[in-house]
């Protein structure tokens, strides 16, 4: 027995050598994946935040950056990395050509032109970080913004109110009470999602505007949302059915009725998947567009902002002016999603709990 002692603790410090190894590792493998996943909203971010002549630029950073500039005998002159055999120098090249040009010293101007035999165009310039407003600046000149976000925020508010309540009140039906052939009509509600928008597209844009006569006005956007979402009634249903049936009854007993107990018993404790549907529809109507462009095209007035941005992408194709109207679109929605997560998942957990 003594002949093993001494191989416990050897064996004890190899398996704790292989789990610091493995989880090393997989923390790796899963901050790669991020990177990877974060790198195009983090060149979006970059790149709305560049000037125009720097995407023109090949030698430019991958970041925001202006290339340093010298001033010589009233004039602008920009300054390049200039290889002298082992050493590289710092000039502003004030008469470029093919074979050689002349720089001048920053350091020291008083020297006069300084000769380099080379293509000046193999030279990579100086830069410093320099981010630039310019771009939102157009965004904000060429849109009436303000105009969008006051449209974008009436429709989520007023959807979000009939969506809620029409969502509720069916997903509290399937929950708690024996409907007849309640299960298969709960299953055809939840197959209606597998049906692709482009297969009901033509036909309700028959009804909304040719029978109704509703284009041009946000009645074709709003009023289906008061019909309930099969996703949302899904969700809450879900969470519905996880919360115990003996609290309705106590509140039966207590003279409670159907509404009584779901606002007094079933909504009190259904908070999270409450907001969670709440965020998931306000971020469909904020990136919504294809609505918008069906029926509100011939009113500029109405339009929602993700829409109208979207058509000052298709007119001005400029790739930092594109990607600062996407940052603009993309940030509200994660700032709201930042001060709500904790809501978001908790809900991810509760609706899992019960089929």
């Amino acid at each position: 027995m003594s002949r093993l002692n001494p191989t416990v603790p050897r064996s004890y410090m190899s398996l704790r050598l292989w789990e610091v190894v493995g989880t090393a590792v997989f923390n790796l493998f899963v901050f790669t994946l991020l990177l990877v996943y974060l790198f195009p909203m983090v060149y979006m971010t970059a790149t709305a935040f560049m000037e125009s002549i720097q995407l023109r630029d090949r030698n430019a950073p991958p970041y925001p950056s202006q290339q340093l500039q010298f001033v010589y005998e009233g004039k602008e002159y920009k300054i390049y990395n200039v290889p002298f055999g082992d050493e590289t120098r710092q000039l502003a090249l004030i008469t470029p050509g093919r074979t050689s040009s002349e720089f001048i010293d920053p350091q020291n101007p008083a020297a006069g032109p300084i000769q380099w035999e080379g293509n000046w165009r193999q030279l990579i310039g100086v830069y410093k970080f320099h981010a630039t407003w310019e771009n939102f600046s157009l965004l904000f000149r060429s849109l009436r913004l303000p105009e969008m976000l006051r449209n974008t925020l009436v429709i989520a508010i007023i959807t979000e109110i009939g969506v809620l309540v029409s969502s509720i009140v069916v997903a509290y039906g399937f929950a708690r009470f024996p409907l007849p052939g309640g299960n298969f009509l709960f299953y055809l509600m939840i197959a209606t999602i597998l049906i692709p928008e482009k297969v009901t597209l033509i036909p309700t844009y028959f009804i909304f505007v040719r029978v109704l006569g509703w284009n041009g006005s946000w009645l074709p956007i709003v009023l289906p949302f008061f019909f309930g979402n099969a996703v949302y009634i899904f969700l809450l249903r879900q969470n519905f059915k996880s919360i115990p049936k003996d609290l309705d009854e106590a509140a039966v007993l207590d003279g409670a009725g159907p509404l009584r107990t779901l606002f007094s018993v079933i909504l009190p404790q259904s908070w999270p998947v409450v907001i969670t549907v709440s965020l998931l529809h306000f971020f469909y109507i904020w990136n919504e567009t294809r609505q918008a462009s069906l029926y509100l095209s011939t009113r500029r007035d109405l339009i929602p902002v993700s829409f109208g941005i979207q058509n000052f992408q298709s007119l001005t194709p400029v790739q930092n002016q594109l990607q600062a109207s996407a940052l603009v679109i993309m940030v509200v929605p994660l700032l709201v999603l930042i001060f709500s997560q904790r809501y978001f998942m908790r809900n991810l957990v509760i609706t899992g709990a019960e089929g």
